[in-house]
């Protein structure tokens, strides 16, 4: 195996390249890379060159200099500077992807749907020793990246990690967290996820509507996937963790539930499988809920998704699901995408209530006699919190690299983070985790 980072930094032009920086996300994406590298110029980075040395790419020289003339307006500069480069490159041209992956240590994906695109970036980073950074919330395709490429991956010393915006940091790493903050055993988990939108209400570009259009259609091939891994089952310790129904009342957030069909559910039980299959640690079941407000709420969910359910499993239905987004998501999905004002008035709270057990005590042979609840809060999940997110696992990986498991691989966020300072960076940009009651026994 490849010495850990051993590829990485040799001969690298820039540190970090955003490729399908002109898209709707990718846009977001430069602006918080621009942050970064502003306040890497300003001493707070521990980057061995002093600053961080970026490009950004796509098909279109012209967009991609309106997005970095945009970036450098929004953070109150005249131009982007010079030192931001800028590389023509296609999905579809091998060469090109393998021309960006040469001149970079870390490649920060924003190009989806993944399942479509995804594959040929991971596949240049891999063969040119770049890490890779993605944004996704397909199973599938984080799945199949794994299947294809940890091999070549761990030969060659470089990292591809998933699910690294909205999708699934939070959830990952807030489970972990919770386990570092109970004095004891950590055996079993539930998040809740609430979002909050202002008088403008909420939007999400259609990108990910599109991800979610396939994804479901698509759910048949995911079962046969995990056959072809051979997953090594997750135990169970302790106490086993009721499932609870699609649909039900939270007592604690006076809200209807439902379970949250997202990425987060396989993203943690891939963590939980590498942390106790290689790190011995205990590993923790999990359970991912969203909270939907009142019964109002519900039955237009439960219509939608049901005419949604209905429609994704023939192409017909596809067609006029990824056709007309906005008819069919009541108004939240759209091929325009959120406003400012939109994106200003969102928030998002994932609040986890773990259970485990004290020090000393056996799960194998009692009742978990102790509880904690902790959050993670932060902005509109979509494009603030995704681009904050995706550029500090980035600048993560770049700095904390003694902390990274010891080679390389195609990793989920917990695998590779769990030992790095990723948390405290989150917290610095207003990702924040917290305890919200201490460990009671």
């Amino acid at each position: 195996m490849a010495a850990r980072g051993s590829t990485m930094a040799a001969g690298r032009v820039y540190d970090i390249v955003v490729f399908g920086a002109s898209g709707f996300t990718g846009q977001f994406v430069v602006e918080e890379v621009a942050r970064a590298a502003a306040a890497t110029a300003a001493g707070e980075g521990q980057l061995c060159s002093g600053r961080l040395r970026w490009a950004v790419a796509g098909r279109s020289r012209e967009k991609l200099r309106a997005v970095l003339d945009r970036a450098a307006e929004r953070l109150g500069k005249a131009a982007p500077g010079e030192e931001v480069g800028v590389l023509l490159c296609d999905v579809s041209d091998a060469g090109s992807l393998a021309a960006m992956a040469k001149q970079t240590r870390v490649v920060l994906n924003c190009v989806g749907p993944y399942r479509f695109f995804g594959e040929p970036v991971v596949e240049a980073c891999v063969e040119n020793g770049a890490s890779c950074i993605d944004i996704s919330g397909e199973p599938q395709f984080l799945e199949g990246m794994y299947l294809k490429y940890n091999e070549k991956a761990a030969e060659k010393g470089v990292y591809v990690i998933g699910s690294c915006g909205f999708d699934s940091i939070p959830a990952d790493m807030g489970v972990l967290y919770t386990r570092d903050k109970l004095k004891g055993t950590l055996t079993a988990v539930e998040s809740f996820l609430s979002v909050k939108s202002g008088p403008e209400g909420l939007g999400v570009h259609d990108g990910t509507w599109k991800s979610a259009v396939y994804g479901l259609a698509d759910e048949a091939s995911l079962k046969k996937l995990r056959k072809q891994i051979g997953y090594a089952p997750v135990p169970v310790v302790g106490a086993k963790l009721k499932k609870r129904g699609f649909m039900f009342y939270s007592p604690e957030f006076k809200e209807y539930c439902l379970t949250f069909m997202g990425s987060d559910g396989s993203v943690v039980k891939r963590t939980q499988r590498y942390l106790h299959t290689e790190l011995q640690e205990t590993p923790v079941q999990y359970g991912a809920y969203v909270t939907v407000g009142g019964l109002g709420s519900v039955i237009k969910l439960m219509f939608l998704g049901m005419l949604f359910l209905l429609l994704v499993k023939f192409n017909f239905g596809r067609k006029l699901l990824t056709k007309y987004p906005e008819f069919f998501s009541a108004g939240r999905f759209s091929k325009k995408g959120p406003t400012q004002k939109q994106m200003d008035g969102t928030s998002f709270t994932m609040t986890f209530f773990g259970e485990g057990y004290s020090e000393g005590q056996d799960p194998q042979n009692a009742k978990p006699n102790v509880k904690i609840c902790t959050e993670v809060k932060g902005p509109e999940p979509g494009y603030v919190a995704t681009p904050i997110a995706m550029v500090q696992a980035a600048l993560s990986l770049l700095e904390d690299s003694a902390s990274l498991p010891k080679q390389g691989g195609v990793y989920s966020p917990g695998a590779a983070f769990s030992k790095t300072k990723l948390i405290d960076r989150l917290n610095k940009r207003g990702v924040e985790f917290s305890v919200i009651s201490k460990p009671e026994v």
